[in-house]
């Protein structure tokens, strides 16, 4: 009878451990390392997070953090430039490891992916048209059928605001840099965006002919999105981040955030 149930128990412990093995193949993280690349699906243009410099380089917040990534693996870095309303169809076909581009994590996203803990949490603000500044104090009395409000198509920032405007006449567009010209050349009394985005685009063109409404209408938390069904990656990448974020020698992460969200030197490199 012993004999029985020690036979049994190896039994069980070899189909748990083939198991676990399986899933180790299978999972994104072992790919990369067997690879020796790690592949990132990120859309170019949200500044500061990726845009490209005069010479044609994508670079940015995301970027710095993706080339840390990297190396932490032992693996090069490839970056893969993806249209917005594409880039959560290429990561479920496997045309890139993870997402690392300014992703709002939301409900309805993480409906098809999984995202790693929050690396920034960041909320939408308003740019209005100066010409406005002695009529509207807060962002609630735009929502007027006389104003017209912009932002960026299929973003959080389109969801914030016809969820926030119900009266205001709301227009998308393909970039923010589209959107927030049509504030600037008067078309539209003011932008929808995240925080960080206005803030820099505040201390470059339009300064002194934009007003920042700067309280926040929402909470965001921007997350790395990976495919669905891989703890292994999943583990990794929060435990990468806890230890970049409290990590106080290396100081990579607070050094990270002065780079691109305080400094603005790096506008020159872009424009």
């Amino acid at each position: 009878m012993k004999k029985l149930v020690l036979a049994f128990l190896m039994l069980i412990s070899t189909t748990v451990f083939a198991d676990d093995i399986n899933l180790w193949k299978k999972s994104t993280l072992n790919k990369i390392l067997e690879r020796g690349e790690l592949i990132v699906g990120l859309e170019p243009g949200y500044m500061p997070f990726e845009m490209k410099d005069k010479k044609g380089r994508i670079i940015g917040y995301d970027v710095d953090l993706a080339k840390k990534m990297a190396k932490e693996m032992g693996v090069k870095l490839k970056l893969v430039p993806t249209a917005w309303d594409g880039i959560i169809a290429g990561l479920v076909t496997e045309k890139f490891d993870i997402i690392i581009s300014g992703m709002t994590i939301t409900q309805q996203r993480n409906l098809k992916v999984n995202f790693a803990e929050p690396y920034i949490v960041v909320g939408q603000t308003v740019l209005m048209d100066k010409v406005l500044k002695d009529k509207i104090k807060t962002a609630k009395e735009l929502d007027k059928a006389e104003y017209t409000v912009v932002t960026k198509l299929g973003t959080s920032a389109e969801i914030a605001v016809r969820k926030f405007y119900k009266k205001a006449k709301i227009l998308t567009f393909d970039t923010e840099a589209d959107a927030a010209s049509e504030v600037l050349s008067g078309k539209a009394a003011a932008f929808v965006y995240d925080q960080p985005y206005n803030v820099l685009f505040m201390a470059d063109k339009g300064k002194g002919k934009l007003i920042h409404l700067d309280t926040p209408l929402t909470y965001e938390p921007l997350g790395w999105a990976i495919r669905k069904g891989d703890p292994d990656f999943l583990n990794w990448l929060n435990n990468f981040l806890r230890q970049i974020k409290e990590d106080k020698v290396e100081n990579f992460y607070d050094d990270l955030y002065d780079k691109w969200l305080k400094d603005t030197s790096w506008l020159e490199r872009v424009q």
